[in-house]
Order: C-alpha cells, then structure tokens, then sequence
C-alpha cells in the first residue's frame, strides 16, 4: 500500500465517499482482452471485486462505471452487479463525470475513482480519493491517494470498496 502525502487523511477521506467510478479494463478486469476466432470477446474478472460491489451497492454506495472503450461484456457484468450508471466510449472522462457530478449532485470530495492508466489521470486528479491496483502503470501509481495490494481485475475493486466501507463503520 502507498499513499499520496495529504493533510487530509485517507481515512477521512473514505468517510465522506459516497460514489465510487470504476475504469473497466484493468480495474475491473485484469487488462486481458481475448477473441475467439469468430469475433467473440471475453474478459477476465474476478468473484471477490463482483460481491464486494453487490455488497458496497446494498450498504448504500452509489457505483459507475467510466471506461474508454465499449464492450458488450463489461455492460453485461456492470448490470448483473447492479451498476446502472455504465458510459463507454468515453474520450474525456472528467467531462463523463461532471454529467454524474451534476445528476447526483455531488462534491468531488465524496467521489473516489480507481484507474490504471495515463488516460484516468485527469479525473484521478479531480476526485475526492483516487486509487490505483497494483498492477497499473507506474505515473498512476505515483500520484493516486492509494495503491491496492492486490492487482486488477484479482481483487483490486474489492480492496478499495471495503477500505471505504470499514471506514464508514459499514463493515
């Protein structure tokens, strides 16, 4: 685990999130994006990251999905966990998230993101808690407020929603 020096405390940051926006590719899955030979796609992800967003959305976490690409599997697995708010495609995603900002009215303070990549960098600066996996690239990991232990798509997502809600005295 690493962590961004602040003056605000990761735990008092965790108390105030109330929306978590996941990247998909790396974060939600382990990165792996595999076609079969009739144009099938499929992706990896992992039981441990699935219950612990049914179990952050049932102790009342808002969570959403933020992703740079579009893909039929991640939509089908955000829905089968109870993740409603899905936008793909998305080249800018701070733009992406101002129109979640503005629909659920919220303070960048109360929004963690967790991303891998250069192309998250500039909502992992915007938000309240940005978070990393272990795995993602090195200028993320330097500059998010954590860095989970365990990799993307292998536990990642799981880590940071029961630090939020340990933290929240939710656990």
């Amino acid at each position: 685990m690493r962590s961004r020096k602040s003056r605000t405390t990761l735990e008092e940051k965790l108390k105030g999130i109330r929306f978590v926006i996941l990247d998909a590719d790396g974060v939600l899955t382990d990165g792996r994006i595999i076609f079969g030979s009739d144009g099938s796609e499929y992706r990896c992800f992992h039981a441990h990251d699935g219950y612990g967003i049914t179990r952050a959305i049932e102790k009342g976490l808002k969570l959403a999905i933020i992703s740079g690409k579009e893909s039929k599997v991640i939509e089908l697995r955000a829905k089968r966990l109870g993740i409603t708010d899905i936008i793909q495609r998305a080249m800018n995603k701070v733009k992406a998230f101002e129109k979640l900002k503005h629909t659920y009215k919220l303070d960048y303070r109360e929004v963690c993101f967790i991303g891998d990549d250069e192309f998250d960098l500039p909502l992992l600066r915007k938000v309240g808690f940005s978070a990393a996996p272990k795995d993602g690239i090195k200028v993320v990991r330097d500059q998010v407020d954590y860095v989970t232990q365990a990799n993307g798509g292998r536990g990642a997502v799981r880590e940071i929603l029961d630090r939020i809600l340990r933290a929240q005295k939710l656990l």
